[in-house]
């Protein structure tokens, strides 16, 4: 009864703000709402009893996803005159490739049956002593190791293309040289200059 509650509450909260994202003028508002709905996501996890993917959705998707977005928006100065403009502009087209992706959804997902064949050869749950956590946790890293380093490798790609990018020198901007500054001596640093009594540097 208590499980039903929390469910039905979660569930209307996060189609609330869900709905409120898309439609709330504000971006700030948008991605406040956005966070909601994340933290209302994660609770229905834990109601299926997948703790990992309820910690996952808030550590990742609000601590880092989420809150990077809003600083962005907070940043950033956005002509929204300009923005609605443009959105005016593009809609017809935006509405079609909108009203093709639908057509697609429901296509999909009217024609997908499954057999019982197919939920025959779906591996045997994990034991109830073991833990969502662990179970997860020994496919991942046992079953789909390579996988994980492969992902894991792509990753710190885009991190470190993404380092290069930021630090790529320009003409004309000042950055500090650690090396340099590390190799630097007391004589190197100071320097002794003699002058005239009442003359300037």
């Amino acid at each position: 009864m208590i499980a039903a509650l929390f469910f039905y509450l979660f569930s209307a909260v996060l189609i609330a703000s869900a709905f409120a994202v898309i439609t709330s003028r504000n971006p700030v508002h948008s991605v406040l709402f956005l966070i909601l709905a994340f933290f209302n996501a994660a609770g229905l996890f834990l109601l299926l009893g997948a703790e990992f993917l309820a910690m996952l959705l808030v550590v990742v998707y609000v601590g880092a996803v989420a809150v990077l977005f809003l600083f962005v928006v907070m940043m950033l100065d956005v002509d929204f005159a300009e923005f609605k403009q443009g959105f005016m502009r593009y809609l017809p087209v935006g509405g079609a490739i909108g009203a093709i992706v639908l057509l697609e959804l429901v296509l999909v997902v009217g024609g997908w049956r499954v057999d019982a064949a197919s939920l025959a050869n779906v591996a045997s749950p994990a034991p109830p002593a073991m833990s969502n956590t662990l179970a997860l946790g020994r496919v991942l890293y046992t079953q789909y190791a390579c996988l994980f380093i492969a992902a894991g490798m792509v990753l710190l790609t885009a991190m470190i293309g993404a380092i290069i990018l930021t630090l790529h020198h320009k003409v004309g901007i000042k950055r500090q040289d650690i090396a340099a500054q590390n190799a630097r001596t007391p004589k190197d640093a100071v320097e002794l200059r003699k002058k005239s009594f009442r003359q300037g540097v």
